[in-house]
């Protein structure tokens, strides 16, 4: 929701309303104290001072700092993202009035989806991270509202990438509850799945999804395991520590991981935006590259480990999301700083060109390709049949009865989904008498087609990166 260029992106997109805006833009840079309204734009560098001192840096590596000098406005601009993006003044009514204008005539287009592009940015308070302040959830109520009144059937997506506490609030909680955005990105659920399996242990998981208030049953998640950009480790400190860790320490530990740097890994990424004052370093990274497919030895166990990765993002309810290439194992691109304008940038690693031979290779059973679209359509498949992953049905993970094994219990009202997953390579179990307490008398499998069966010792195996997905077979 930031301008993508120093003309602020809200007007109406005709050719008269983009010489308008350039028009504003020019006054703005002219001096127009109505037009500079629009921005924050400061004189010297005492209020840009005040704020950096609690502001974060989002890109230290090619956008340090969050605030440019501009020689024709002959001031600063605060500019988040890059000196190219002025940050827009949200606190000024009419940049809310032209932001009203444009989501209407992008329905009027007919888009059915409009992404609220860095939400938690929006509003400004000196003392803070900036992010995630109250306004920004009155902002998007207010914008849904006027989309409800014109054009009811668009949907806001809200693009959050926040800590797990904060999250939630972009679907709504108390007053504001169902009346935020209708979609929000279930970033928490990606940074615990690789948390998951690079530990082998679900503990922190557990503690953090189980600590998420539920959503309202009129808003879905999108639930991914990566996309376009980089893989931030939003980790709560107070979750980790609930769960027996160090909030930093495991933080540089993932980092480390999936960088290929930690002994033992099966990763291959790399960090990116690196921050050493603070110790933050994301990462990026093709989703197989992460897994471990780029290591021929393990390249069983790395099909295993993605499978049961689209496993828990398919069975979460919701909408779930596979970015280009992941549908086929499609490997980073280390040539990605060849090409011209990328070489500052490596997330144009996880961005690759799609490979017609690699595509080619799904319908091939033996091959990785294969295997893996073969692997995802079986998911995908299974879950269009079980109503139990409709998106207002809540997901209630379980406590952890084995480290290592992830339980998630979806209550519907045709009866309940139980579902597994082994996060790790060993063979695990999960205790059959929690079975009855779930309300199940005739276990099955649903993925596996099959009833369970006796379980004469009393626990239900689990192969290495195994997912069982567990109905009752009366209802199924």
């Amino acid at each position: 929701m930031n301008s993508a260029s120093p003309s602020p992106a809200y007007t109406s997109g005709s050719s008269g309303s983009r010489r308008k805006t350039a028009w504003k833009t020019s006054a703005a840079r002219a001096g127009d104290p109505a037009y500079r309204r629009y921005f924050y734009v400061y004189p010297d560098r005492t209020e840009p001072d005040a704020f950096e001192a609690t502001l974060p840096e989002v890109f230290p590596d090619f956008a340090a700092g969050n605030f440019t000098w501009d020689d024709e406005v002959e001031g600063w601009v605060w500019t988040t993202f890059n000196s190219f993006q002025w940050d827009v003044n949200w606190s000024n009514p009419v940049v809310f009035a032209e932001y009203a204008e444009v989501v209407l005539w992008m329905a009027n287009l007919g888009v059915e989806v409009i992404r609220l592009d860095a939400i938690a940015f929006l509003w400004k308070r000196l003392g803070t991270n900036c992010q995630n302040q109250p306004e920004v959830h009155s902002i998007a109520r207010a914008l849904r509202a006027v989309l409800r009144i014109a054009a009811p059937a668009v949907v806001l997506k809200a693009e959050a990438i926040v800590a797990p506490h904060d999250l939630v609030h972009y679907l709504g909680q108390g007053r504001h509850h169902g009346k935020v955005s209708d979609l929000a990105y279930h970033n928490t659920l990606m940074v615990q799945i690789w948390s998951m399996l690079a530990s082998r242990d679900v503990r922190l998981a557990v503690q953090t999804l189980r600590a998420l208030p539920p959503v309202p049953a009129s808003t879905a998640w999108i639930c991914y395991l990566r996309c376009h950009d980089d893989i931030g480790w939003a980790i709560d400190d107070r979750d980790a520590a609930a769960a027996g860790l160090n909030g930093f320490a495991h933080r540089a530990f993932l980092s480390e991981f999936y960088t290929g740097s930690f002994p033992g890994t099966f990763a291959r990424g790399l960090a990116f935006q690196a921050n050493p004052a603070t110790g933050d370093k994301r990462v990026s990274g093709m989703a197989a590259s992460l897994a471990g497919l780029e290591s021929d030895s393990l390249s069983d166990l790395a099909i295993r480990r993605l499978l049961l990765a689209y496993a828990i993002i398919l069975g979460w309810g919701g909408i779930p999301v596979i970015w280009m290439g992941d549908e086929i194992g499609l490997p980073s691109d280390w040539n990605w700083a060849a090409e011209s304008g990328h070489e500052g940038d490596n997330r144009w690693l996880h961005r690759p060109r799609m490979d017609p031979a690699r595509q080619a290779d799904r319908h091939d059973p033996v091959t990785v390709a294969g295997r893996l679209w073969s692997g995802i359509r079986n998911l995908v498949e299974h879950r269009a049949a079980l109503p139990h992953l409709h998106a207002a049905v809540q997901s209630e993970v379980l406590p952890a009865a084995d480290p290592g094994v992830l339980a998630v219990l979806r209550a519907h009202p045709e009866g309940e989904l139980l579902e597994l997953f082994n996060v790790t390579e060993q063979h695990r179990s999960w205790p059959s008498e929690h079975l009855v307490s779930c309300g199940f008398t005739n276990p099955y499998d649903a993925l596996g087609d099959r009833p369970l069966g006796p379980l004469a010792d009393g626990q239900i195996p689990l192969p290495p990166y195994a997912t069982m997905w567990i109905i009752d077979g009366q209802s199924g």
